[in-house]
């Protein structure tokens, strides 16, 4: 798998994780059962962004010092169309964890917890799925076909799905779940194990751990082929969907209160998926540049927010003159 990671980048890279997970699950740990409001999640998505973009600066630095600006130029636009992707499709991952913590009736200060161990489980499952995703492109180059196809597919999916009416507790693995796991009626504090009469039981807190790591796992097989489009190189892939992913507890406290007014953002990044998936099935007919890649995502997403601002304007109006 060629790449433009040296040991000293990857090094690097892993010691900026480390730090910002301790600073994410640590510091902001010790709230103890106060949860993070919307100003603090705002500040803290403003942070992680900083912290992402000038990673980039500093990685496109490297090159051009090392390699040439020929080669840091490509590649630091290649991590900033592979984070604004990610960033994007993460978003969707957001509203199902919204919609799993309501469901279970989940309370703001163990949401938290769950959402900790649900990022360190996307980090340890996104980086073993990147590497076999690099290894198998590498190896096998039909796979990018694949890949296409399946986003092209996803997309269109994403955009003709109609509303689930079925309640998440009656979904085939939740039912599974709930009888294969000896399970109390309710949550215990922020145990997700109890022990009851000698005997352990699972608490549904646990239930909505799982599904949350499920639900990475959902995300992921989208949005990993979806950078693939972008670039191949692992340190790249991996880098800018970590950083990608490193923010989401706060993007989650930020859009907690607002979820409903983002209803159309599903067929912006349904529109996204389908250009990608296009981009990779006639990469042996035309090549679409990265700078033009990073033009239309950010544009389908910039459209796509003016659209729903607009629709909200709209009902709002309605309503006022109700």
């Amino acid at each position: 798998m060629n790449s433009v990671g040296t040991p000293l980048l990857w090094g690097v890279f892993a010691l900026v994780v480390v730090i910002m997970l301790a600073i994410d699950l640590l510091l902001q740990g010790r709230r103890g059962v106060h949860t993070m409001t919307m100003k603090q999640a705002a500040v803290w998505s403003l942070v992680w962004v900083t912290l992402s973009l000038l990673f980039n600066a500093a990685f496109w630095w490297y090159l051009a010092n090392t390699q040439g600006r020929a080669v840091a130029d490509p590649q630091a636009l290649a991590f900033l169309t592979g984070y604004l992707i990610e960033k994007a499709l993460a978003v969707d991952n957001v509203f199902v964890w919204l919609m799993l913590f309501s469901y279970f009736a989940v309370p703001p200060a163990l949401q938290r917890r769950v959402l900790i161990y649900g990022v360190l489980g996307a980090i340890v499952l996104r980086t073993i799925m990147i590497f076999a995703g690099s290894w198998l492109i590498s190896q096998f180059e039909w796979m990018l076909y694949v890949f296409g196809a399946f986003l092209l597919f996803t997309g269109i999916k994403m955009a003709l799905a109609k509303e689930d009416e079925a309640g998440i507790g009656d979904k085939p693995m939740v039912r599974w779940l709930r009888g294969h796991l000896r399970m109390t009626d309710k949550i215990e504090s922020e145990h997700f194990f109890v022990r009851k009469n000698g005997l352990l039981y699972a608490t549904p807190l646990l239930l909505v751990l799982i599904l949350v790591e499920l639900s990475d796992v959902i995300f992921a097989v989208d949005s990993i082929p979806a950078i693939f489009a972008v670039t191949t190189d692992p340190f790249i892939v991996l880098t800018s969907n970590l950083f990608a992913i490193l923010g989401l507890r706060a993007m989650y406290f930020l859009l907690a209160g607002v979820a409903e007014r983002f209803a159309l953002l599903k067929y912006g990044l349904a529109v996204i998926l389908v250009f990608i998936g296009i981009k990779m099935l006639i990469i042996d007919f035309y090549h679409i540049p990265i700078t033009i890649s990073l033009g239309v995502v950010g544009g389908i997403l910039a459209l796509t927010l003016l659209i729903n601002a607009w629709v909200n304007h709209q009902n709002d109006k309605k309503r006022l003159q109700e």
